[in-house]
């Protein structure tokens, strides 16, 4: 029966980032694909452009998530002044200058970004293979010791505690995700998981469009997955 590794996701804010259109950054209900596979990355210390590990990574990643806090949504609206002469820190380690005519700088730039505030989140997940590296085992140990600060989604968004929430040996995703403990929550709860890593009564398959080509670093294709609810035990209406 394979090993799956649990991981709690919760912070004041958290975003599970969709598309962004223009100055718009979108969330999604669930953590995308390419989203753990950037957090585990990180743990790791590999660096953003080593888009070939990071590509296998993804690929080797079978995972499904439950909301055990759902929490709530809100928008953050950012603004800043921007002059010519302004350099800004990326992601990529090197330095952007600004571009454009003077009257480019004239307005403020703006933009919003969308966040789950008070979202609580347990993934459940595996590699395929399993004796590539790295191993589940490191991907645990890099959490619990990462090489980098993490952030769930956005830098803000920083976690309250430990990641690594236990180990859970299941046939698949979904028997995973209902088998971690429920422990003080009443309800049921929505999760999300592969289509293929079993079925629940009345859930539903939709298409996600959630991998990251690491090389491009552009998101592309659609893969299936499936929506549903978990009964809590305790549960009985």
């Amino acid at each position: 029966m394979p090993r799956h590794l649990l991981i709690r996701l919760s912070s004041p804010l958290i975003a599970f980032g969709g598309e962004t259109i223009d100055n718009f950054g979108v969330i999604r209900d669930f953590p995308a694909l390419s989203m753990v596979t950037g957090l585990i990355a990180n743990a790791q210390g590999w660096d953003r452009g080593d888009d070939v590990r990071h590509n296998r990574l993804q690929a080797r990643l079978r995972m499904g998530a439950r909301l055990e806090a759902p929490g709530s949504r809100l928008t953050d609206f950012q603004t800043a002044q921007l002059g010519a002469n302004d350099k800004a820190w990326t992601t990529w380690g090197t330095v952007e200058e600004r571009r454009g005519g003077a009257a480019s700088y004239d307005s403020p730039h703006l933009r919003f970004r969308d966040y789950h505030a008070d979202l609580t989140a347990l993934l459940a997940l595996r590699l395929a293979p399993a004796d590539d590296s790295p191993t589940l085992i490191e991907v645990a140990q890099a959490l619990d010791r990462p090489q980098r600060p993490l952030f769930v989604g956005r830098k803000p968004c920083l976690p309250i505690g430990r990641l690594v929430a236990g180990w859970i040996d299941a046939d698949s995703i979904l028997q995973a995700l209902q088998l971690a403990p429920l422990a003080g929550i009443a309800r049921d709860v929505r999760a999300q998981w592969p289509d293929g890593e079993g079925q629940l009564p009345g859930d539903r398959v939709v298409d996600v469009c959630d991998e990251r080509n690491w090389t491009s670093g552009v998101h592309g294709g659609w893969r299936p997955v499936r929506e549903g609810l978990i009964k809590n035990p305790g549960n009985l209406t």
